[in-house]
């Protein structure tokens, strides 16, 4: 059995085998044989609608004694919860960001947290005791600057459907879930997921280095809504290390809500190890409950979802019709349309609301069918971005080979 300190010291000698889990199963589909003295490193990653997300920020306001303890604050309009800390008559406010409180219906807490992790200006307004403070801020001048999610990277999730004759407003849905059994919304990233690579959690747990958002972060501990059958994680990470295209606002028909992205190394310490990683999509059950209940009544795969699918979604100007606005456009739930220019990739994450909203069809994608009992629903909306985590797992892996990553051992077991 390998160690990771052994595994650490092959990092730093430049000799650790890395690879991402696309690799890796490709590899073993190609027929190779592959055991743990082959490889020391698999990257997994995941990337979605966390709506469990939160930002624990402390910010400058204004010279101290100017106001003596912040009562209501808004940043960007986005309402936040002044504290722990009183900070009496400091000039500066500890605050606590919801990822799904929200300033209108179009910008949320995730697209706050993008924009404050890309170093635009951010507007904060401040009221105690009947008096009124507001500057701009960016995140250098932040001393603290922490993003937690509460729970992530669950081992699979959920395909959402409408089992009756109507439209269910939803954050599973852009526009409204329609049926019966017209539509499925879907969320996980299947094989590439980290605990689904480590489904028994024996080198996950309290204490693993991490990506969060790009950005070095740790496991907390387990999530909530984890459970033995159905696992995920709380981690945190410094914002000022975090790259704002890893993250950002999804706006759903109930309001925004935030993407989040994790990426953790596997260290290969066995040959039970790496026959969890062995794991494909086709062996990986995908629960179809409906979206009143979210109680599972059938079983897909995530097959279903990402074999012979289209990761990512494409534009194809010619096809454009030249609405007077455009119906793709206005429902994108990143913002990442304009015309003539097409997809912002920045933006994009590849969700599909655009391919069954465009009448020309300018937006084509493949996004696949999947089986809910004996009916055959085809999916029109991912609220996980397979492509963004591929680039995650890819991201993380060249920071191990270029010796700027090394792994952690768990402290403590998650369950």
């Amino acid at each position: 059995m390998k160690t990771i300190d052994g595994i650490n010291k092959k990092i730093a000698e430049g000799s650790a085998v890395v690879c991402t889990a696309e690799e890796l199963k490709q590899r073993i589909a190609d027929g190779e044989t592959i055991t743990a003295a082959d490889v020391d490193v698999v990257t997994t990653g995941t990337f979605g609608v966390m709506s469990g997300t939160l930002a624990v920020l402390h910010l400058p306001v204004t010279a101290p004694g100017t106001f003596r303890q912040a009562e209501k604050v808004w940043l960007n309009g986005v309402p936040a919860i002044p504290g722990p800390c009183p900070n009496e008559g400091l000039g500066s406010v500890d605050l606590v960001v919801y990822g799904t409180a929200h300033a209108s219906a179009a910008y949320g807490g995730g697209h706050l947290f993008r924009d404050i992790v890309a170093g635009k200006e951010i507007t904060v307004d401040v009221e105690s005791s009947h008096l009124w403070f507001s500057r701009s801020v960016t995140l250098a001048e932040m001393g603290h600057a922490r993003l937690i999610t509460t729970r992530s990277a669950f081992r699979n999730y959920l395909a959402v459907i409408n089992t009756k004759p109507d439209t269910v407003q939803s954050i599973f849905s852009v526009q409204g879930l329609t049926g019966p059994y017209t539509e499925a919304s879907v969320s996980g990233c299947g094989d590439i997921n980290p605990i689904q690579n480590d489904p028994d959690l024996r080198v996950i747990g309290v204490g693993t280095r991490l990506l969060l958002n790009g950005g070095t972060g740790y496991v907390m501990g387990q999530g909530t809504r984890s459970s033995r059958e159905k696992p995920n994680i709380a981690a945190y990470g410094d914002m000022h290390a975090m790259n704002p295209e890893m993250m950002g606002g999804f706006v759903t028909s109930l309001g925004p809500e935030c993407n989040s992205s994790v990426a953790i190394p596997i260290p290969v310490l066995d040959d039970t190890v790496l026959t969890s990683l062995r794991i494909t999509n086709n062996r990986i059950p995908l629960p179809v409950a409906d979206v009143r209940d979210r109680i599972p009544f059938a079983t897909a795969s995530y097959a279903d979802v990402w074999d012979g699918t289209d990761s990512a979604i494409s534009y194809s100007p010619d096809a454009c019709i030249h609405c007077e606005t455009c119906p793709a456009a206005q429902v994108c739930p990143t913002g990442a349309i304009t015309l003539p220019t097409g997809i912002d990739p920045q933006l994009c994450v590849n969700c599909g609301t655009c391919v069954r909203e465009c009448p020309g069809g300018a937006f084509s994608g493949n996004l696949g069918v999947l089986t809910a009992g004996a009916t055959k629903v085809p999916i029109t909306l991912r609220q996980s971005d397979r492509a963004r985590a591929l680039r995650l797992c890819t991201h993380l892996k060249d920071l191990i080979l270029d010796r700027k990553f090394s792994l952690t051992g768990k402290v403590e077991d998650l369950v």
